[in-house]
């Protein structure tokens, strides 16, 4: 019998129109698995000052090729202020009304998925799973509150901080069943002392993926003309992600500073944000000639991309957060193109050096990235048996991560969770 599956993101709407991302992935093969997948999420695209028309309504939906999206009114947001906190409070207060009428038109769920980036989609996927008297499944995208308090200034032991982890231990204590995108996510209960009301045997990991298909199609019918990729002089380091200031790109381009004498290896850069025209113009003071900026693509061309990288760079600022895991989107793309990877921010858990597709540096420096990077070079130039290896490797990985193969897990949970 057919299962009706409620997914809860608040973020997906970019999702619907790039027919893309994790909770499209899964929908689209629970779908062809026999399950009946429904996506809610904001009307208010995430990061763009643009929004999903409802015609003066609370809720719209509409139908993907073969699933729906019901879009649910949020308050309109631009940064990470406090017009942000009421987009999730009004997504919040919205979605009981929505799930109510699209629930009368196509019958009641079987099973809630309910997605965190912020607690409050959870509390309602537990709260609307309660009125239907059905099962819900908290998915923790982000260990919260533990990610602000490693990326602000809150303290644990302050009294927004207690009554934050208290708001988070009824969640999990509530939720029939959790899904940690960390590897390590059942660490942090432990480290929380929280295992006596969260036993492990409710709690999965299903990390993040790539869909091969979709990432073979880009690949094949979507290369990108540009004369640095077809440069087949040089040995290619490809970075594809966000510009940023908390991305720490400063140090890749010290980095690629410190190696300007090797006229063979170039660093390149595919991305926006904040920090790349500065970046940009601290190159240009230099005259380095071995990093460039090439700003921002679309998705489509980004498996081209980093299949014709010598070395694919998976960057980011280290956190102490690292420690359960890490759950990188691009890195599992760094993996399916076959590549070598080396990621620059070391985590318990790790993929890349567990699998061998590549290596990860314990520090974040100059020094550690160079050495790095003139390793892999080294074995590229003088034993490429062992370099084509280490990308089957990578390639082999992401086999792993396919969202065929994540999917199967998921219906493991949800079967179990009957």
């Amino acid at each position: 019998m057919k299962r009706n599956i409620w997914i809860l993101n608040h973020y997906a709407t970019a999702m619907y129109e790039n027919k893309g991302g994790r909770h499209y992935f899964f929908a689209d093969n629970l779908r062809k698995e026999g399950y009946t997948p429904a996506i809610f999420c904001s009307n208010q695209f995430h990061d763009r000052d643009e929004c999903i028309n409802l015609d003066g309504k609370r809720y719209k939906t509409e139908k993907d090729d073969e699933f729906p999206f019901i879009f649910v009114k949020s308050f309109p947001y631009k940064n990470n202020g406090f017009s942000r906190i009421l987009n999730m409070v009004s997504f919040y207060k919205n979605i009981f009304h929505a799930v109510k009428e699209f629930g009368k038109l196509y019958g009641k769920p079987d099973i809630v998925l309910a997605s965190s980036v912020h607690p409050l989609t959870l509390i309602a996927g537990i709260k609307i799973a309660r009125k239907f008297k059905v099962l819900c499944i908290c998915e923790i995208r982000d260990l919260w509150p533990e990610s602000i308090f490693t990326y602000s200034s809150l303290k644990k032991s302050s009294i927004i901080g207690r009554l934050l982890q208290s708001g988070e231990k009824w969640i999990y204590k509530k939720a029939d069943k959790i899904i940690f995108l960390q590897q390590g996510g059942y660490d942090y209960i432990v480290e929380q002392n929280w295992q006596n009301e969260v036993p492990k045997e409710k709690c999965y990991y299903i990390n993040n993926g790539v869909d091969l298909k979709k990432f073979d199609y880009d690949k094949e019918f979507y290369p990108l003309e540009d004369e640095d990729l077809q440069d087949d002089g040089k040995y290619k380091v490809i970075y594809t992600g966000s510009v940023r200031r908390v991305n720490n790109l400063k140090v890749i381009v010290d980095t690629a500073k410190e190696m300007q004498e090797n006229d063979k290896i170039k660093f390149l850069i595919w991305g926006d944000g904040d920090e790349r025209f500065e970046l940009a113009e601290y190159v240009g003071r230099e005259n380095l000639t071995n990093v460039k900026f090439k700003g921002s693509v679309n998705k489509k061309y980004i498996p081209y991309i980093l299949t014709k990288a010598d070395l694919n760079l998976s960057h980011h600022k280290y956190t102490d957060i690292l420690r359960f895991g890490m759950s990188q989107n691009k890195e599992f793309e760094y993996l399916a193109s076959g590549r070598p990877v080396l990621c620059t921010t070391y985590s318990n858990y790790d993929i890349i050096e567990s699998s061998n597709s590549g290596r990860c540096v314990r520090e974040q420096t100059v020094e550690s990235i160079k050495t790095a990077v003139l390793d892999s070079y080294k074995i590229s130039a003088e034993n490429s048996e062992l370099y084509e290896k280490i990308g089957q490797n990578a390639r082999k990985t992401a086999e792993e991560y396919d969202f065929k193969v994540l999917t199967a897990k998921l219906i493991d949970v949800i079967e179990g969770a009957k």
